[in-house]
């Protein structure tokens, strides 16, 4: 830890923030503790100068429950220094000066009416990958005061938010300190956020990268699987395996997985994927799966000839999936109604599960239909798995879910 001057901890990611600078950012995951960092900064700034006026941002601000003057609120009374402010119920006053902390909305701001701003020391801009390009174009010139500063703090989402391409892009502001802080650098992450983090982590890998690391949401709002997570385990003894099968030949795979179901959670330990085999390989392909010629197999309807074969050749227990209408939309929702548990070794099932997605338009807006790719793992868990869809009253969901001394 680095000490202000008025021995406030300061956490080591936010120590080239007090040098000085016209653009401070902070960017990463959530429970990195950047909020509380800016808000401790805004407090002191105003500690350390009675006459130093900041205005803290947000695009949209409808009421101030939605601005961070709460925040502010509970840091002045954390650092003890609540006789030196005026807390009213639209800002902050300082007792000791001219200064004051107000709150805005840049979408409720004009050309004209943010010219009341221009006297202002300081504009910190919370949640700013929401802010547009309208509002950043009229607050960086509008913010002109002699040594005045632009913070901003966010949580990524675009390389193409305005935020990134001023601060984070080719060519940024002479001089920007720009810091990136995840949970990792926080000492003070609470251990019920480090359960929420764990969780993520474990069951929702790509949610886990973009909300706790600050990975940009590329692909996970159109990502199908979000309920799974990789683990060593071995099956117990009486496990009922259920095996599915999918059929390709040139650039498709044929695929065998086993799977069991325990409780609300599905384990798939075992799968045999090879691209470009023939119908005379595939019982020696499917016998790299233990037990697979013991148990029933479902497999793909639309090649009975090669189920026929198998059944000739050791494996007499293939037989064709129904499938039917809406079979598809109507496995992948029971898919998504159970955790499911894969097995480190299952290489090609788990690269399949992290990028099976649904379609988007040219808009990037996602559509309710699913791709018809990379999915021949998935197909195969579905046809082992369709009795027990069929049996089960499976938990049902949407398919698709349609934001000097001072301390720098």
């Amino acid at each position: 830890m680095t000490q202000t001057a008025l021995d406030v901890p300061t956490p080591r990611w936010a120590a080239p923030l007090q040098r000085a600078g016209r653009y401070k950012g902070a960017h990463g995951g959530r429970g990195s503790g950047k909020s509380h960092e800016f808000a401790t900064a805004v407090v002191l700034n105003h500690v350390a100068d009675p006459n130093y006026s900041t205005v803290c941002v947000r695009e949209v601000q409808k009421s101030l429950a939605q601005s961070v003057k709460r925040l502010i609120e509970d840091k002045i009374e954390k650092l003890g220094v609540g006789h030196l402010f005026e807390v009213q119920k639209t800002e902050i006053l300082s007792r000791q000066g001219r200064g004051r902390i107000i709150f805005v909305g840049m979408q409720d701001h004009t050309a004209d009416s943010v010219k009341s701003l221009e006297g202002f020391d300081c504009a910190w801009v919370e949640e700013a990958q929401s802010l547009s390009q309208k509002s950043l174009d009229l607050l960086r010139p509008t913010i002109r005061k002699p040594g005045s500063e632009l913070w901003f703090t966010w949580n990524p989402h675009s390389p193409d938010d305005p935020i990134e391409r001023l601060l984070r892009g080719e060519t940024p502001p002479d001089g920007a300190i720009v810091v990136e802080v995840n949970f990792t650098d926080n000492p003070w992450f609470p251990d019920v956020l480090r359960e929420e983090m764990e969780y993520d982590r474990r069951r929702d890998y790509e949610k886990y990268t973009h909300v706790w690391l600050g990975a940009y949401a590329t692909m996970a709002h159109r990502l199908v699987f979000k309920n799974w997570r990789v683990e060593e385990f071995e099956a117990p003894p009486d496990a009922h395996h259920r095996f599915g099968a999918d059929w390709g030949f040139s650039v498709d795979p044929t695929v065998l997985v086993r799977c069991h179901v325990i409780g609300r959670t599905l384990f798939i330990d075992y799968e045999a994927y090879r691209i470009g085999c023939e119908i005379i390989d595939t019982p020696a392909l499917f016998s790299t799966v233990p037990e697979s010629t013991k148990w029933p197999i479902f497999a793909d309807n639309a090649r009975p000839e090669t189920i026929s074969h198998l059944q000739k050749h050791g494996f007499p227990k293939v037989m064709a999936a129904s499938k039917g209408a809406r079979s598809v939309e109507e496995g992948i929702e029971w898919l998504r109604s159970y955790d499911i548990v894969i097995h480190p070794r299952c290489e090609h099932t788990i690269s399949e599960f992290k990028t099976y997605s649904y379609k988007a338009d040219e808009a990037g807006n996602v559509l309710p239909v699913l791709q018809d790719k990379d999915n021949h793992v998935i197909d195969s868990v579905r046809y082992a798995c369709e009795a027990a869809r069929k049996t089960s009253k499976a938990i049902r969901r949407p398919v698709v879910d349609i934001p000097t001394e001072s301390r720098w």
